[in-house]
């Protein structure tokens, strides 16, 4: 017989076995706090109830030292159990904390290809709003921007001849028109860029859109200009 299941035997014998010398002897520390509340009531809950149970060994004489073991017994597989739910809710935690990890990375790198994708397109714009030169000489450089071929010019220089002159503050005084492509309003050219007022290349860069997206191209909008008076 062990030392330790002797002393039990012998505290019994005495009368003198106590709660808190029952729970010592078999090495169980009870823990009132947990990760989780719900856990941590029922592990309470068990643990009174086995408590109960040892109260009543205690008064009975005539228990034996085998009923006592197994009181100890199953409050010692109750602090197991207990460590195994708080192991497994650390567990839950680590997954929960690495997945919000993984999350944050995938927002950075979406954040970064946003970043490049917006800077292609400044780089892109850029390139096609900045020919020098004349209105007449900026507009044919853009041409191919627009998928067309140089031959589209023979369209657009009359096109914009008899519109403006290709003057890049020529208005209309009756309709208040603006411009080369003779915007109306004129303030709709802003959405090519701030300085629609006196840039000649701003100013082509919208007519020349307005135009694909109307007529598909210069030669197209001439034929209507050439049958209604106005494009």
């Amino acid at each position: 017989m062990s030392t330790k299941r002797a002393r039990v035997i012998t505290v019994v014998a005495a009368g003198t076995l106590t709660l808190a010398t029952l729970i010592s002897v078999a090495g169980v520390t009870l823990s009132t706090s947990t990760a989780a509340a719900g856990t941590a009531d029922a592990y309470l809950t068990s643990a009174n109830d086995n408590a109960a149970a040892v109260r009543a060994a205690h008064s009975d004489n005539g228990s034996t030292s085998a009923q006592q073991m197994v009181i100890v017994s199953k409050t010692q597989d109750m602090r197991a159990e207990h460590q195994q739910e708080i192991a497994a809710e650390k567990a839950a935690a680590a997954r929960a904390a690495k997945a919000r990890a993984a999350a944050k990375a995938e927002a950075a790198w979406a954040a970064k290809a946003r970043a490049a994708a917006n800077a292609a397109v400044t780089a892109h714009a850029a390139s096609v709003a900045t020919p020098s030169g004349s209105p007449q000489q900026i507009a044919q450089a853009m041409l191919s921007k627009y998928g067309w071929s140089s031959g589209q010019f023979a369209c657009l220089n009359p096109l914009w001849g008899h519109e403006s002159g290709w003057s890049v503050t020529a208005e209309n005084p009756s309709s208040g028109a603006y411009g080369i492509p003779q915007a109306l309003p004129g303030s709709q050219m802003a959405t090519a860029g701030g300085d629609w007022h006196t840039n000649a290349a701003t100013q082509i860069k919208w007519g020349l859109t307005y135009i694909q997206g109307r007529y598909g191209s210069p030669c197209g909008a001439w034929a209507h200009e050439q049958s209604a008076g106005w494009y």
